[in-house]
């Protein structure tokens, strides 16, 4: 029997992703939409006509549903499902007083929002490269009195493609990070049509983007060996992030110094036998291969490479000697899929597996 699941933000585009790759789904059944008072009321399909972001129509289960209220229908929304996705597009404080309500009325929230990224017992998590920090829901659920409930989010898009890498390459123990992270207008919640600034154009500045990229890899690699998430202190990351009028896939280009410099057989060698935690478990969004490294000079591209494995699938090329650091190469994830609901899906799926989520 599949869980019953909702989502919370439909309407926008990230939210429109979950209902997207939600629509056949082996584990979760959607059974509710909900977004602002604005929305509430309509059938899903009337609340996102003119502003469906898919490259894919409106799945038929979601054409007609009704739109609820995040807020007002909340303990309604909570007695249906046991678990939400959350992809709300609010005031971070508001994003925490909802996934918190949500959370005590038993429901399972997994959040495609910053809000959260920062608590102290909440998990940030690339299954991939630390399914071992679902662990502080114990310490979540013990300190908040929750039996069901639950608050685990996503890290931000933009580091999904190179902390993957570096996790590869942490045997030769990373020092030093350069990143330039070259950001699709997904990510700002527009399509290149909506997006007219973008036009013949780059904006070299994100809000706040560059803040999450330097410091949020460091709450990934933390260490929670004694039950409490202690931060990592290395590598230390220096971060551009630049929008560029791409639809999707977030690029980065990424200078690495290490304290033992590995060769270049050994840096391959890392990225196409790692070993992803996830191999077991057979979870339905895993990737069949996370990392792909490309030996086309002119690879990885957006459009070429974004959709790799379902848009899962990490690709890495261009692998060359820094003389400033040590080693360079590109990396690519798309955004809107493994950096938002896609990654949020493959989390509920860990969750589920180890036994956090639950009907």
């Amino acid at each position: 029997m599949k869980l019953c699941v909702g989502i919370l933000g439909a309407t926008g585009m990230v939210g429109q992703r979950f209902v997207t790759l939600l629509a056949d789904h082996p584990w979760f059944e959607v059974v509710c939409l909900a977004a602002s008072p604005r929305s509430a009321g309509q059938a899903y399909g009337r609340a996102v006509e003119g502003r469906w972001s898919m490259t894919t129509p409106v799945p038929a289960f979601a054409e007609g549903m009704v739109v609820r209220s995040v807020q007002d229908d909340l303990q309604d929304i909570a007695s249906q499902v046991g678990l939400v996705f959350c992809a709300l597009d609010l005031d971070k404080a508001a994003i925490k007083q909802i996934e918190e309500a949500y959370a005590a009325a038993g429901v399972a929230v997994i959040s495609n929002n910053s809000a959260h990224r920062w608590t102290d017992d909440v998990p940030m998590l690339i299954p991939e490269v630390n399914p071992e920090h679902a662990r502080l829901i114990d310490v979540q659920r013990q300190n908040r009195g929750w039996d069901k409930g639950l608050i685990a989010v996503k890290p931000n898009c933009s580091i999904q493609s190179y902390v993957a890498v570096l996790t590869a390459l942490q045997d030769f123990e990373p020092t030093d990070v350069s990143v330039v992270s070259m950001q699709a207008v997904s990510g700002a919640g527009k399509t290149v049509a909506t997006y007219p600034e973008m036009a013949d154009n780059l904006i070299p500045f994100i809000s706040g983007e560059e803040e999450k990229s330097i410091k949020e890899p460091l709450k990934i690699w933390g260490d929670l060996s004694d039950g409490a998430l202690r931060l990592a202190s290395a590598p230390k990351i220096f971060a551009t992030c630049i929008r560029v009028p791409i639809s999707d896939g977030h690029l980065a280009q990424v200078s690495v110094r290490f304290q033992k410099k590995p060769t270049r057989q050994q840096v391959l060698a890392a990225i196409q036998n790692f070993h992803s935690p996830l191999a077991a478990l057979n979870l339905p969004s895993a990737p069949k291969n996370f990392l792909t490294y490309l030996s086309d000079e002119d690879r990885p591209q957006p459009r070429l490479d974004r959709d790799r494995d379902g848009g899962m699938g990490i690709s890495i090329g261009r692998l060359r000697e820094d003389p400033q650091f040590g080693w360079q190469f590109i990396s690519l994830a798309h955004n809107t899929v493994r950096g938002a609901a896609g990654g949020a899906i493959l989390m509920a799926e860990l969750l589920m597996r180890e036994g956090y989520v639950r009907g």
